[in-house]
């Protein structure tokens, strides 16, 4: 079990965290070579902590370096971050600290529990995993899902991936009681796209309410997915993504290509298939989650939350 003095805070996020002001979490598979080819990885980096910073809130980037858990990182360490090559999610966080990984990008559910130890409740992400088509057969279903269902943080996302089997996803979450939320929209999105075609469960306005859900939440473990779609400039159409979709999938089983390879290698069949347009419209929904999330955390540090008093957090 990982606790806060387990973890190298960089400046930055111990004070903001010291102090009771706003962390917004973020993930760093994104920003390595496994989640966008360079520079395009380097330049979501500085996306999303400009778009944290913006909203008044600290950016805590989550990586293994040399066998320790980081939130916040210096410019050196994010440049080795960069680099990072080897996926860390929350059942590999034992193994990379026991075995004193040089460094770990960290997944969704990896950064949730690190989160969780550190006392930030907020966390932004591209997409989350979810359960892979064809899981009645392979089992395959992201623990990015347990993780969400287990940790009292609010996941801020695009959704999830949308290779993924959304209508077996939304089940999964509803089984384990997460709440899942639609910012100022009624449709789950699917990353690229704003609408899956699929009607999300609860429909929010504004920050205050998101807060609210989690403080009034009937399990102490289990967090909240926000889901905020693209912005509407940036889409891939549906019906373009649709097809893309089914050329990678078919790519990655003559592959065969199973477990957590599947989602990189689908990645990057994508970003073939739709000539880069994909990289763009990565870039433009990880900066708007970051900049939704920075929203919430700054409303649930200043206690402006639906029916609780200014000063007390969820």
């Amino acid at each position: 079990m990982t606790d806060a003095e387990e973890i190298a805070f960089s400046d930055d996020v111990a004070q903001a965290l010291a102090t009771g002001r706003a962390v917004v979490a973020l993930e760093s598979t994104i920003f390595s070579n496994l989640g966008l080819p360079a520079p395009a990885n380097a330049e979501a980096l500085a996306l999303c902590k400009q778009a944290v910073l913006d909203h008044g809130a600290t950016p805590a980037v989550a990586a293994i370096l040399d066998g320790r858990p980081h939130l916040g990182l210096t410019p050196d360490e994010e440049k080795r971050v960069l680099q990072g090559r080897r996926k860390v999610a929350e059942r590999d966080l034992p193994v990379a600290r026991a075995q004193k990984w040089d460094v770990g990008v960290t997944t969704v559910s990896a950064t949730v529990a690190l989160a969780h130890a550190a006392g930030i409740s907020v966390f932004a992400t591209g997409g989350i995993g979810g359960v892979h088509r064809g899981s009645e057969l392979t089992g395959d279903i992201s623990a990015d899902l347990d993780a969400i269902a287990s940790h009292p943080v609010i996941t801020v996302s695009a959704g999830a991936k949308a290779f993924l089997d959304l209508p077996r996803t939304l089940e999964y979450l509803e089984t384990a009681g997460v709440p899942v939320l639609g910012w100022q929209h009624d449709w789950f999105p699917a990353f690229y796209t704003r609408s899956s075609g699929l009607p999300v469960p609860h429909r929010v306005e504004d920050a205050q309410t998101v807060c609210a859900v989690l403080r009034y939440r009937t399990r102490p473990t289990t967090g909240v997915l926000l889901t905020v779609p693209i912005p509407e400039a940036d889409e891939i159409p549906g019906s373009r993504i649709t097809a893309v979709l089914a050329a990678a999938l078919a790519a990655s089983v003559s592959a065969a290509v199973s477990g957590p390879a599947v989602t990189p290698y689908v990645l990057a069949q994508i970003e073939k298939e739709t000539d880069g347009q994909s990289i763009p419209a990565n870039l433009a929904l990880a900066r708007n989650n970051a900049s939704i999330a920075a929203q919430i955390a700054v409303a649930l540090a200043s206690g402006d939350v639906v029916g609780q008093p200014a000063g007390q957090r969820p």
